[in-house]
């Protein structure tokens, strides 16, 4: 089969793809999603699947097309346009998640201040305001000072921003990272914080290999269907209650960490799952 891979640009997952992709017998080409054009009637890409890699920064005319595109191509796409937006706005994910009964932490969105100010003191004074778009933990602060939190929900007000403010879950310093192809659950990573409240690898946690238990398997499985995710990165932590909650899916999980600490080639694995369910 030939695969298009749909990027921003060359990066390790790109290149671990096309590594896969030879070693199993196939063909696959990278496109720029900064460069893509259009015609109508025929949009398509010549390749027999496309699989999304990451959707590099644009304007917002720039992503709705980049997401139409994705719409109008006659080839499977992995993971789906409706996947990919879902996962890619914090509040429409954990919203879904939420629907859907799956327990996750107190959020509140909004667009003023004087909104997420009230907000602040109803989610207990300790919060962490999240872009919303955004991912590995960078843009995300915690605010704990009343003041503080003032200046900050109004900056994010003028200069045109949603305010994304999720209670503070008091953690035991470490999360579950747990990767999803279909049905199956490839396993999963513990991340722990050195030094940060963020748990994050990108922003300087470790990582090692984690055994789940059913419980936390049903979590990610209900989570990566909620969100309409095929291929998922699903973010789970446990609170002060020894309760846990999904944080996050991600629709376009990294795995250079993970295929290190658990020893799985993912790029092989999800180069294997698209060529079967791509037929």
């Amino acid at each position: 089969m030939r695969f298009g891979i749909l990027s921003g640009g060359t990066g390790w997952h790109v290149q671990d793809f096309l590594r896969a992709a030879t070693e199993l017998g196939h063909s696959a080409e990278v496109f720029d999603f900064r460069k893509l054009i259009a015609n109508v009637p025929s949009a398509d890409l010549d390749c027999g699947a496309v699989i999304v890699r990451t959707m590099p920064a644009g304007s917002l005319e720039q992503i709705v097309f980049r997401m139409d595109y994705l719409q109008t191509l006659s080839v499977p796409v992995f993971n789906p346009p409706r996947a990919l937006e879902t996962c890619v706005d914090k509040f429409l994910a954990t919203a879904r998640l939420a629907r859907a009964g799956l327990p996750v932490p107190r959020t509140f969105t909004g667009q003023t201040a004087e909104q997420a100010q009230a907000a602040f003191a109803d989610l207990g004074g300790d919060v962490v305001v999240k872009p919303l778009f955004g991912s590995e933990g960078r843009g995300m602060v915690r605010i704990t000072d009343q003041e503080i939190a003032w200046r900050t929900f109004r900056t994010i007000e003028q200069t045109g921003g949603v305010l994304y403010l999720q209670e503070f879950v008091n953690h035991p310093g470490w999360d579950v990272r747990i990767f999803v192809i279909g049905e199956r659950i490839l396993g999963a990573m513990k991340r722990t914080a050195h030094g940060d409240w963020r748990t994050n690898v990108a922003q300087g946690g470790t990582a090692e290999r984690f055994v789940l238990a059913d419980a936390e398997k049903s979590l990610a499985m209900r989570a990566a269907r909620a969100t309409g995710a095929i291929i998922a990165g699903v973010d789970l932590i446990l609170n002060d209650r020894g309760e846990w909650l999904v944080l996050e899916v991600n629709a376009v999980p990294g795995w250079k960490a993970f295929a290190s600490a658990c020893g799985v080639d993912v790029a092989r694995e999800v180069v294997a799952f698209v060529a079967e369910h791509a037929k």
